[in-house]
């Protein structure tokens, strides 16, 4: 016989043997099926907690402080420098309460036979036995929080700059930062919670990642030439457009780009909020002039649009207004709005692109400074041709909420425009070349008044409404003159007079006959009474 077999024959034997003892204790039982006890055996303990003599209940509300301690315990993640501090609830621990207790309450009863056999032989001779509450986190769990955190934890680099100071270059020394992968991160976190976590405050170190400055002092040192300027004004503008200018302004001076590097002039200058700096102006919005938030931004963006496409950097993303503007001429402007429009440009060239941008109070100036390579003797010039032009019209709208006599603007006019920039180079000042550089379309607008209708007479307002209805402003002139309140009153008092008149007349020629028929009556009278004294004196004579 093998000494192979001899040891499996071996060892089969005593495991018989162990069985047949084990059936002579009565404690062969099957992980899951019930036992006949109610409580946990003398000699267990859960997390150094003693629950001996406790149901599966019990057990669990003597281990909840164990369990909250966990919750309430404060984990330090820490990333070089950056530290985080959270609590085990914040990362969502688990502990398993009820699975530990199952465990505790079936000890010597699950498991293989030697293993039963040991736990029982274990507590029979007095022995104990300690199970240990195990934390359990999630990793999606855990990244998510992280994701949240990232700020807190990582450590942006500081890249290589410039600013001007009295019209020169100072240089801003870089420095280094680092990140943390999330995934790695988590999978750190998970394992210490999960394997080396006893519920106490701890620090967990995280991995992290150097990142270097962009640029260096060397290639800044290039940034001497003004490849392109250009200013425009805005001294007649009301004071909360200037602080708009100004504030947007101060976001993008001193801007370093550098080679490939995009940029957008949106994103430096959001949130276009008063907590951001920005104050109520002006602005376009489907096709009115209305006050909001940080009106007068896209002057900004069209100075800078000018002095770069004069600096010749390529120009990725740029939309025209929806009506004109007064500081640029058409196609030369760049409108910001919402998350639609944009003004974004790649530093196309070898060196680093210096922006700086000069306010005061009247005009606005974007100087592009760079190390130009450009052929010597070039230079370029942008002109604004119109390809089309719409006028606008008047219109007037009947308004029942005004009286008679009323009439205001509402919406300003606005030619419309269809037009396109023309980029010319030069060389030594002589024309080499001239082609479109944009194409650009800007609505018309009609100017509306609002004419007011409302009266109490009836046929008045109908009056003023038809005059309305046949946009001729001499006709709604001369009917609101027929029909406001105070022509309407002078006529009514000149009718009143004029009845008044025709009554006193009325008046004055009945009492004229009455004095004629008076009159007539009395001479009547006085003949009658000469006669009867004539018969008496010819009788007397008699």
């Amino acid at each position: 016989m093998s000494r192979t077999r001899f040891h499996v024959l071996s060892r089969v034997f005593i495991i018989g043997i162990i069985a047949i003892l084990l059936c002579s204790f009565g404690v062969i039982y099957s992980h899951g099926e019930e036992t006949e006890r109610t409580v946990i055996l003398d000699g267990i303990s859960i997390n150094g907690i003693d629950v001996s003599g406790m149901t599966k209940e019990e057990a669990i509300s003597a281990i909840s402080s164990e369990v909250e301690k966990y919750s309430d315990a404060e984990i330090t993640l820490k990333a070089d420098d950056n530290t985080l501090v959270c609590k085990g609830s914040d990362l969502q621990v688990d502990i398993e309460s009820e699975a530990v207790v199952e465990k505790a309450f079936y000890y010597g009863e699950t498991g293989n036979i030697i293993e039963r056999f040991e736990a029982n032989q274990n507590l029979k001779n007095g022995g104990t036995k300690d199970f240990t509450i195990t934390p359990s986190v999630s990793n999606a769990v855990i990244s998510t929080y992280l994701q949240d955190h990232m700020s807190e934890l990582e450590k942006e680099p500081v890249n290589y700059g410039l600013t001007r100071v009295d019209g020169e270059f100072q240089l801003i020394e870089g420095e280094s930062g680092y990140t943390i992968n999330v995934d790695d991160a988590a999978d750190e976190i998970v394992n210490y919670v999960s394997k080396n976590w006893d519920g106490s405050d701890c620090k967990i170190a995280l991995t992290t990642t150097v990142v270097e400055p962009e640029g260096s002092a060397e290639e800044l040192q290039a940034v001497t030439d003004k490849m392109g300027t250009y200013s425009t004004d805005y001294s007649t503008s009301a004071s909360g457009r200037k602080t708009n200018v100004a504030n947007g302004a101060s976001k993008i001076n001193g801007t370093v780009l550098y080679p490939g590097e995009q940029i957008s002039i949106a994103e430096k200058l959001n949130p276009i909020t008063e907590a951001n700096g920005y104050a109520m102006a002006g602005a376009y919005e489907n096709g009115q002039t209305v006050e909001a938030v940080g009106g007068g931004v896209c002057q900004i963006s069209s100075t800078i649009y000018n002095a770069v496409i004069r600096a010749e950097l390529q120009i990725d993303e740029r939309y025209p207004h929806s009506m004109t503007v007064h500081y640029v001429d058409p196609s030369a402007d760049a409108a910001i709005a919402g998350d639609y429009k944009d003004l974004k440009f790649t530093n196309n060239t070898e060196y680093p692109i210096y922006l700086e941008l000069i306010t005061n109070g009247s005009t606005i100036t974007c100087n592009v400074y760079g190390k130009d390579t450009r052929e010597a003797g070039r230079t370029v010039d942008f002109v604004s041709e119109i390809v089309e032009q719409t006028d606008p019209l008047t219109v007037y709208t009947a308004d029942s909420t005004q009286p008679i006599g009323y009439m205001a603007k509402t919406t300003s006019a606005y030619t419309g425009y269809v037009a396109k920039l023309i980029k010319i180079v030069y060389m030594n000042g002589v024309e080499q070349s001239r082609e479109e550089f944009n194409h650009s379309t800007y609505k018309k607008v009609d100017a509306v008044y609002s004419v007011g209708i409302a009266s109490a007479n009836a046929e008045a307002s109908g009056a003023v409404n038809s005059a309305v209805a046949s946009q001729d402003l001499a006709t709604i002139q001369s009917a609101i003159a027929q029909w406001n309140d105070a022509a309407q009153a002078q006529a009514a008092a000149e009718a009143q007079a004029q009845a008044q008149a025709a009554e006193q007349a009325k008046k004055a020629e009945e009492e004229s006959e009455k004095e004629d028929s008076d009159s007539d009556s009395k001479k009547s009278s006085e003949s009658s009474e000469s006669s009867e004294s004539s018969s008496d004196s010819s009788s007397d004579s008699e």
